[in-house]
């Protein structure tokens, strides 16, 4: 924090009206503007996505309740996103289940319908094999944060993490609703 507080400090001189007058008359003043800038690029970088606790960790609660629709949306997500078993449908989704994805249908039939267009049937592993980064529940909500790899615009062989979020509305032990961040 400190070395921040110096940059700060620094810079606010340099804004001074004689500004230019520094720099050309000292360029070393230009050399330590240089390196300050490059020093704070790189302490205000981005730091990679990672997963806050093993997924197991992430399903405890202290509220019995929350432990449920935590438990409840992760074995959807299992067996049915990634297992492509569209037989548990019934066991996970609420018949009126209510879908805010721009590009998908509302019922507990249209996301059979377009999940069974892009998943086979496989066997379900203990996890969610996609890397979890949180399992947070309040009340009768449940949301999912996922690393997500992208490549850089300018440079497409560079990756770097963000974080995509799936959040699941429970009632009366199924899942009623979905909200994420997709676009069209």
């Amino acid at each position: 924090m400190h070395i921040l507080l110096l940059i700060h400090i620094f810079m606010q001189s340099l804004i001074a009206e004689d500004f230019k007058y520094r720099i050309m008359k000292n360029p070393i003043t230009l050399i330590i503007t240089a390196a300050l800038l490059i020093v704070a690029n790189s302490a205000f970088a981005q730091l990679p996505v990672k997963p806050l606790a093993p997924q197991k960790k992430l399903l405890e609660s202290k509220d019995p309740k929350l432990a449920a629709n935590k438990k409840l949306v992760y074995d959807m997500w299992r067996e049915f996103l990634e297992g492509g078993h569209m037989e548990v449908a019934e066991k996970y989704f609420a018949e009126d289940y209510m879908q805010h994805n721009p590009t998908a249908s509302t019922g507990r039939k249209a996301v059979v319908e377009v999940f069974s267009r892009f998943t086979k049937p496989q066997p379900v592993v203990d996890t969610i094999k996609a890397k979890v980064v949180s399992i947070t529940a309040e009340g009768d909500l449940v949301t999912l944060g996922f690393v997500r790899e992208l490549s850089e615009k300018e440079d497409k062989t560079k990756k770097y993490t963000t974080t995509w979020f799936d959040m699941f509305r429970v009632e009366n032990g199924k899942i009623a609703e979905h909200w994420d961040s997709a676009t069209k």
